[in-house]
């Protein structure tokens, strides 16, 4: 299977925020900005296997700065590594003031998708290659997140395992 750059699976969507996409502070829904971001990260990772995906986990969402009603918000997304069925998906969010032109990183996520066939079972994926200063540090990080997102899904999978145990005086 040949390899394939981060850039390959880049994605870029750019939104204005609009009255609907805002809570009751003027800022975009949390909810909203999550939806955006499952949105981009999935075709990266359709992008990078050419296969039908399946968010696997999402392992974090950092929000660092609202995203105002007047603003636009800018997602940019792509593939930072990639187990043997899985691919690491990174997401950047960039907010812009329409009437400053000031720019700053809203939120970053990280997601895993894994690649399925159309029986829906897990499919190879190609290996990937960074490029970039920012690409080469994501990747050469992953490692440690992948750590990270294992242990995480073992404590997750225990307390689900404990919270649908029958309980003695039930």
């Amino acid at each position: 299977m040949e390899k394939k750059f981060c850039r390959e699976s880049r994605v870029v969507k750019t939104s204005l925020v609009l009255p609907n996409d805002t809570n009751n502070h003027g800022t975009l829904f949390g909810g909203r900005l999550m939806s955006y971001i499952d949105d981009v990260a999935s075709i990266s990772a359709m992008r990078h296997c050419r296969q039908r995906v399946v968010t696997a986990s999402v392992d974090t969402v950092n929000f660092l700065y609202p995203i105002h009603r007047t603003d636009s918000v800018c997602l940019e997304s792509y593939v930072t590594w990639t187990g043997h069925t899985s691919m690491e998906v990174f997401v950047k969010v960039i907010t812009e003031d329409l009437f400053t032109g000031e720019r700053k990183i809203a939120a970053t996520a990280f997601s895993t998708f894994v690649a399925l066939d159309e029986n829906f079972h897990p499919v190879p994926v190609p290996e990937v290659v960074p490029e970039s200063p920012e690409e080469i540090k994501l990747h050469e990080t992953a490692p440690e997140r992948l750590i990270e997102r294992k242990q995480k899904r073992a404590k997750s999978k225990e307390l689900a395992d404990f919270l649908t145990m029958k309980k003695p005086w039930e």
